[in-house]
Formats: structure tokens, C-alpha cells, sequence
């Protein structure tokens, strides 16, 4: 059977809970649309993230990958159109603020998914889930690891279904903190699922 890659963060900056976390915890080993799911959880550091998941990519040797961030206010799950070489934005959790440097010195400035986003989209919101694709991923950790995962597969030439999704938070970083767009954690899990079926 196919392996895809579900890749999530740990807690950051003012927000306790990594929903992300929770989603990848839950479908890890599921089989999902002819694909097992192996879930792995990355660090939120700039000098560490995108290691890590080309890491996993070299160890798991999946058939799609698909990573996962909080997009703290967000109302719609949001699959990203493109990620852009760029470093810049609050503290992670090391402590480091990077300034707009590049993420591949050499590297093309912007680079598309590979998801069948608009498919995803369409797919949950018959579902029942809001969902609208983003035009941008930010500058932060998310951006970061979405940029080295598709560099890394344009340069082996390996077309694969790749790329990033935002999530909203879920009710429990709602109530822990404050008034921002909140979903069950169920809905979370069960909307990366129909996500996936997309594929």
C-alpha cells in the first residue's frame, strides 16, 4: 500500500495547544483512499523544522506528503497554493526571528503544491467543512517546511502529491485562548481526512 507523509507542529509563540498535533495523532496508521498514514511532529525552529522533515521524507519514502499548521483565526481550512523562499516573522521557539532571509539561497523564489487543492476544497466543503484555498502560507515555520519539501522533490524530479494546509484552532486553544474561529477537534481530524480522499 502507498504511504503518505502527515506531518504536524508542536505548541508556539502565544498558543498552548497545536491542534495539528492532535490530527496527526489521530490518523497516524489509519489507511486512508489506498494510502497508510504515517504521522510525524516537527519542532517549530527555523534552523530545525526543514531538516526534519526531509528526514521523515528520507525515512517513511512516502508516495504524498502532507503538512499541517495552526492558522490561529482562521474560520476555513485553507490548503496553500504556493510557498515562497522566504524566512521571516516572530521568535520560534529557540528564540530566533529571521529578517527575510532566503530559505534556498539558490532556490527558485516561489514553488506551487502538488495537492489537488481545489479538489480538496470542493471535497470538504461537500462535507460540510468550510474550506477556501490561501494564496499565502506567510513567511513562518509552515512556509518554510512546505518550500523545502517541494524543492527538495523538484530537484529528484519526483512528482508526488505535496504541500501545506492551515487549520483553524480547535475549541479547546479557543477556550484556552481567547475569541478566535474555533472547530471541534473531531471536525479537524475528520476534514484532513476528506482532504486526503481528494487525492
Amino acid at each position: 500500500m502507498k504511504k503518505l507523509l502527515l506531518t504536524g507542529f508542536e505548541p508556539f509563540l502565544k498558543f498552548a495547544i497545536n491542534p495539528t498535533m492532535e490530527i496527526v495523532k489521530a490518523l497516524d496508521g489509519q489507511e486512508i483512499n489506498g494510502y497508510t498514514i504515517v504521522g510525524r511532529i516537527m519542532s517549530v525552529d527555523f534552523a530545525a523544522s526543514g531538516k526534519e522533515i526531509l528526514n521523515y521524507y528520507e525515512e517513511v519514502q512516502p508516495d504524498a506528503v502532507i503538512s499541517l499548521g495552526l492558522a490561529g483565526g482562521r474560520a476555513n481550512i485553507s490548503p496553500e497554493r504556493i510557498a515562497i523562499n522566504c524566512n521571516e516573522g516572530e521568535v520560534d521557539n529557540n528564540g530566533y526571528s529571521p529578517s527575510g532571509e532566503k530559505i534556498i539561497e539558490t532556490g527558485p523564489d516561489g514553488l506551487f503544491t502538488t495537492l489537488p487543492i481545489q479538489d480538496m476544497v470542493e471535497r470538504m466543503k461537500e462535507a460540510g467543512f468550510p474550506a477556501k484555498i490561501s494564496n499565502t502560507a506567510g513567511t513562518y515555520l509552515c512556509n518554510h517546511v512546505m518550500y523545502q519539501m517541494l524543492y527538495r522533490l523538484q530537484q529528484e524530479k519526483r512528482e508526488i502529491p505535496a504541500g501545506f494546509i492551515h487549520i483553524p484552532a480547535s475549541h479547546a486553544l479557543a477556550i484556552d485562548f481567547g475569541k478566535i474561529p474555533s472547530w471541534s477537534q473531531n471536525d479537524l481530524n475528520m476534514a484532513v481526512k476528506e482532504a486526503i480522499h481528494a487525492l
